[in-house]
């Protein structure tokens, strides 16, 4: 049975309340309530009377986020008088306010979990892996487990002593290819500033709708879309963050005799937003196939198939500065099967999908350091 701890909030007004410091022997972490098991009782004071119940909890709890005090909320972990209570709720004197136990799904977030790590390339310092299409990167709202952060330390469980597992950039769940991840500060550190000075090649092959010029360059500041949070579009607004996509059309096919066209392009970034290729491609009338969320200008006739379930994005090529050999070293990695099966049926060689895209594409190195 969880064990039940009554602090009391007497405080002269207007001064931060926090809890009664411990006494001499006494475990610190006993009033600041670390434990899961732990519930957690107050009794507002007239000089707490008037405040919302989620800043309230806030300054009773300064041990932990005010994010994770609305989350204790939102889970029905926090009651006032006994009924549940809502983070708009305004406290009144004689209040009692309990907080149930309650295991916060980010506390659980840095576990290992054993999986396939589809490793490509690895030595002291670095490992290279080809990221299957629909394994979410790195924990977060929505997807607590089961991400290549949680693969890596079961992977390798000296990685929990670099930052972030060694993850040094990111692709979108749906986007298949090449990561680089560090397995020391040193080797982070020094990736990090390749990318931020965009030395890092990284080359994506991807399907989109109709036939986009033989190459081009597309220049338009992206930001996160006002009527939809998980989206991003073009805006010329003051917070959003330039982007330039470089693409290159390797072939176009014609579905039937009179159907719409599809052409299999390679992008480079010379910078790296979040979706910034699908955004773009979308921008000058070219969405991604499969692509869940980028389908304006997408003909009718396509929009109905669901071909892979995800975007048709794949980084293929990744080149850079090994950080302790000095040396620029280069992969490549093929299309995974869905997406190499559906550009056979489109008329694909084998040939071809084996090449190193610079003998298809010879696009100048340029990297980036966002998400695909």
């Amino acid at each position: 049975m969880a064990k039940r701890k009554s602090v009391s909030t007497k405080t002269q007004p207007g001064v931060p309340h926090r809890p009664p410091l411990p006494q001499a022997g006494e475990d610190p972490g006993a009033l600041a309530g670390t434990t899961d098991d732990d519930e957690f009782s107050y009794l507002v004071e007239p000089g707490d009377a008037g405040r919302r119940l989620d800043k309230f909890l806030a300054l009773r709890r300064p041990d932990v986020s005010r994010s994770r005090v609305q989350r204790w909320i939102e889970a029905g972990a926090v009651t006032r008088n006994g009924a549940p209570a809502r983070a708009r709720d305004v406290v009144l004197a004689g209040d009692a306010i309990a907080i149930a136990p309650v295991v916060d799904p980010e506390d659980t977030a840095y576990a290992p979990e054993p999986m396939p790590i589809p490793v490509v390339w690895e030595d002291d310092t670095i490992l290279v892996l080809d990221k299957p299409a629909g394994l979410v990167v790195h924990p977060g709202a929505g997807n607590w487990s089961g991400t290549l952060l949680n693969g890596l330390l079961a992977y390798d469980p000296a990685l929990a002593r670099v930052p972030r597992a060694g993850i040094v950039h990111r692709l979108d769940a749906g986007t298949s290819g090449l990561m680089v991840v560090a397995r020391t500060i040193a080797a982070q550190t020094d990736l990090v500033r390749q990318l931020q000075d965009r030395t890092v090649l990284r080359e994506y092959w991807a399907l989109v709708a109709g036939e986009p010029p033989p190459s081009g360059t597309i220049d338009a500041a992206l930001a996160r879309d006002p009527r939809n949070p998980l989206r991003f579009r073009e805006s010329e607004s003051a917070h959003a963050r330039p982007a330039r996509t470089r693409f290159h059309r390797i072939r176009t096919w014609a579905l039937g005799s009179a159907g719409p066209r599809v052409s299999w392009v390679s992008c480079r970034l010379e910078t790296g937003r979040t979706h910034q290729i699908r955004v773009h491609m979308e921008s000058i009338g070219h969405p991604l196939l499969g692509d869940p969320v980028y389908r304006r200008h997408l003909p009718a006739t396509l929009n109905g198939q669901s071909w892979l379930g995800h975007q048709a994005l794949h980084a293929c090529r990744l080149a850079l500065v090994h950080p302790r050999r000095h040396e620029t070293m280069e992969w490549f990695a093929a299309p995974p099967p869905d997406l190499r099966d559906l550009m056979r049926t489109l008329g694909a060689t084998d040939e071809e999908l084996a090449a190193a895209p610079a003998a298809i594409n010879p696009l100048s190195r340029a990297g980036g350091r966002g998400r695909g």
